[in-house]
């Protein structure tokens, strides 16, 4: 049957905008988001006593390979997941992501060599990248542009605080069991209930993205309607427009930090005789803070601004990670993941709420494809730098090293991008998207 022009229109009229007339939809993607969190969890913990207890990889940047993979390939999925969700829709793009899942457990609970593991996070990468990068586009396109701070914090507190809860449970299962094959049997529950709720409950959301762009405020610039290739918008995002860059080298930073945290942080700890179970519970308080965390800073952002916020937010990673360059007890470690926690939930949902405003709404689930690119490559960048600088120099050198990057970082964020939220922006950049 075919679709006529007053047909899409008149179903065009039934949607409508805002978190509480999308409710019962946000709310299945917000449990969506956090198995597509649980899948990354299984690993937090376990993965990294893996490479050193099992496979016996004795060089760090050689047992921080996985991460690599992962990173490089999320990196670049992000970006063609944001591709496809404006050419096909995104559910179609969620969909893909899980069945790519499915095999992931299995290859980390029996996979042979080390070969198998970092195979397993290639596919992960893939997975992360279109299911995560597809709820955070979805929930842009339901709530609208009043609520895009309150939208990203709950998106990304349900992944991270997902992350957190797994990284406990697949340490104690390890504790108790070894660290293979049961700590994966979680995430392979995980991936089966995602993909029957992806499939089967999950509506599309690209109508509402259009519904949206078709009462966008008006500008002389054609830009601003949308008339922009991916070309274009991906020197715009990485280098053109001074916020979305700075808030695409500020991802990448946070994200860098991510890779410390995962691989770097649990050698750390076991050097100095920490048992599996607590190494665990240290592995899930910061993106435990994280994530809970983000449900108020993201809705604060909606009321003071962006910029702020993620300047204190990239300065307290700073004092956070030195913190743990500096302690030896579980104590003054576990302080410093809480406010290294904290430092993220004001960076992390501000971030894409940025890239949310400043994007028009017909070419921002491209934009926010890009600067997922940008941000998490900041995980081969720094499964790299740390792994390299940890074989050269140490631990503590490695890990003192992000510290002053990330401290960077911050004052980059706070001389260079602008405000975007539309409330607080300047008048030279008010209506910027």
């Amino acid at each position: 049957m075919t679709t006529t022009p007053a047909d899409r229109s008149a179903r065009q009229h039934t949607l409508r905008l805002g978190l509480r007339a999308n409710l019962a939809q946000f709310t299945l993607l917000v449990v969506v988001n956090a198995l597509v969190g649980g899948m990354l969890g299984q690993e937090r913990t376990v993965l990294p006593l893996l490479a050193d207890d099992v496979f016996h990889l004795s060089a760090y940047t050689s047992a921080l390979t996985y991460i690599v993979a992962f990173g490089a390939t999320k990196a670049v999925t992000n970006f063609f997941a944001g591709t496809f969700s404006d050419r096909y829709g995104r559910k179609p793009v969620l969909v893909a992501g899980w069945l790519v899942a499915l095999p992931v457990p299995a290859m980390l609970a029996w996979g042979p060599s080390w070969g198998w593991i970092v195979a397993a996070n290639v596919l992960l990468g893939i997975n992360q990248g279109l299911t995560w990068s597809t709820t955070v586009i979805m929930k842009i396109d339901l709530v609208g542009p009043e609520r895009r701070g309150l939208a990203m914090g709950f998106n990304e507190a349900a992944g991270y605080v997902a992350v957190a809860v797994t990284a406990v449970a697949t340490g104690a299962v390890a504790d108790h069991f070894g660290l293979r094959p049961e700590p994966f049997l979680l995430g392979a529950a995980y991936a089966l209930l995602a993909l029957g709720l992806s499939t089967l409950a999950v509506r599309e959301t690209r109508g509402h993205a259009r519904l949206e762009a078709a009462g966008h405020s008006g500008s002389r610039n054609p830009s601003h309607h949308g008339e922009l290739s991916t070309g274009q918008i991906a020197r715009r995002v990485s280098l053109g427009d001074r916020a979305l860059s700075t808030a695409s080298w500020a991802g990448l930073v946070n994200n860098l930090n991510d890779a410390l945290a995962w691989g770097i942080f649990p050698l750390l700890f076991a050097a100095h005789g920490l048992g599996v179970a607590r190494i665990g519970v240290l592995a899930a308080l910061y993106p435990a803070v994280w994530g809970a965390g983000q449900m108020l800073t993201g809705w604060w952002s909606d009321h003071i601004g962006r910029k702020h916020l993620i300047t204190a937010g990239m300065l307290l990673q700073a004092v956070a990670i030195a913190a743990v360059a500096i302690g030896t007890t579980f104590t003054v470690w576990a302080a410093a993941q809480v406010v290294l926690g904290i430092g993220t939930a004001l960076v992390y949902p501000t971030l894409l709420a940025a890239i949310g405003d400043v994007a028009h709404p017909i070419w921002r689930a491209r934009a926010v494809g890009v600067y997922r690119l940008w941000r998490d490559g900041g995980f081969a960048v720094g499964a790299l730098l740390a792994g390299g600088l940890a074989d050269a120099y140490g631990l503590t050198t490695a890990i003192w090293a992000v510290a002053a990057l990330t401290a960077l970082s911050g004052l980059v964020v706070a001389v260079r991008m602008y405000e975007t939220h539309p409330r607080s922006a300047s008048p030279a950049h008010a209506g910027a998207g």
